[in-house]
């Protein structure tokens, strides 16, 4: 009878340690935007993830927000190797997973919305499973860094003609060098910190960015025109190590899940908040801001496209499908009997 008893006791201890081991699982979840859900997409969708999994499960969410862990290719390489659990990037996606970097195609999404249902979509769930296959790393959700803009302190920009002989600084990314010299522009590899430097010198008479990034750092009062072209729209990934993932048990997933979803729609709308308070606020401080007529954003789109889409077969290989796999969604998305909106979204 005491033996019966002391293996009941032993092996309710060791239940009661596993579930107590699995409620204890810790999430350390790092991005590089500042702490502040008002105006940090990021920030924003970060806390509100942290509030869900822990009002709802036993688990515990450390944020390390600013960069505080390193830049976004070192956050997916410490996910990849299970130092971190969860990580909010953007354009490091594609270092870690090519097939990424087909969302940055130019004048792919005409609205946010549309963005949101091809992302929220088939396209997207198979882009996640590949990419999961590809690195390791899960992603819960996608969430957004908003559509990126031209400025200059030349002339305003209607067409692309109008971009001939303006130096544009760029990311030091191939696909962006390609894109600004289709349009006639002369594309500038230039550092972000030295950016301010450039545009105050001359080394280069304007840059690419969304509406919070340019307001936020003060580069409209460098800058005097800004055309709302929207050439590219910027994702943000929701990753979590999977391996760390699948150490969760079935509730534990559900609420991770849920509050990444949740999350990215906050982080949304918080992009799309600070992109029209930062549209009011440049032109109340004298920047003269251009929105281009569907006609001429085709214009855009007709001499961007084709480089870099030849650009990015070149590049993929194997993975160029996803070009065509993104073109045909956007297009299923368009389609008004599919229910797709048509506003705008920058």
């Amino acid at each position: 009878m005491r033996i019966a008893v002391r293996t009941l006791a032993v092996s309710t201890a060791a239940t009661f340690a596993l579930c107590a081991g699995a409620q204890a699982q810790t999430i350390r979840l790092a991005h590089v935007d500042p702490d502040d859900w008002q105006n940090s997409k990021k920030g924003a969708a970060a806390q509100i993830f942290k509030e869900i999994v822990e009002g709802q499960s036993e688990m515990t969410v450390e944020i390390f927000p600013a960069g505080a862990l390193g830049d976004e290719t070192e956050l997916v390489s410490q996910a990849q190797d299970g130092l971190t659990q969860m990580v909010l990037v953007s354009g490091a996606m594609s270092q870690a997973c090519p097939a990424a970097s087909v969302l940055d195609i130019p004048y792919t999404f005409s609205s946010a919305p549309l963005a949101w249902k091809v992302l929220d979509g088939p396209f997207g769930d198979a882009l996640a499973q590949h990419c999961l296959e590809e690195t390791g790393l899960k992603t819960l959700a996608y969430g957004e860094t908003g559509f990126r803009n031209f400025t200059n302190s030349e002339r305003e920009i209607r067409t692309p003609e109008d971009m001939a002989g303006l130096k544009f600084r760029v990311q030091e990314l191939p696909l962006y060098i390609e894109m600004v010299e289709a349009l006639g522009g002369e594309p500038t590899p230039i550092a972000w910190t030295e950016l301010p430097n450039a545009l105050s010198t001359g080394v280069v008479d304007g840059q690419e960015n969304p509406v919070g990034v340019i307001y936020n750092n003060g580069l409209h009062t460098l800058q005097q025109y800004m055309t709302l072209d929207g050439h590219v729209y910027g994702t943000d990934f929701y990753l979590m190590s999977d391996e760390f993932f699948q150490s969760l048990d079935s509730a534990q997933q559900e609420v991770v899940e849920d509050a990444a979803k949740v999350a990215s729609t906050m982080g949304r709308a918080i992009q799309q908040w600070t992109t029209a308070q930062g549209v009011t606020a440049v032109q109340d401080e004298g920047m003269q801001v251009y929105s281009p007529t569907a006609d001429e954003i085709q214009a855009f789109a007709d001499a961007a496209q084709p480089a870099v889409v030849e650009y990015l077969r070149d590049e993929l290989g194997d993975d160029a499908q996803w070009i065509d796999q993104l073109q045909q969604a956007v297009s299923e998305a368009s389609d008004p009997a599919s229910g797709a909106t048509g506003d705008s979204g920058n």
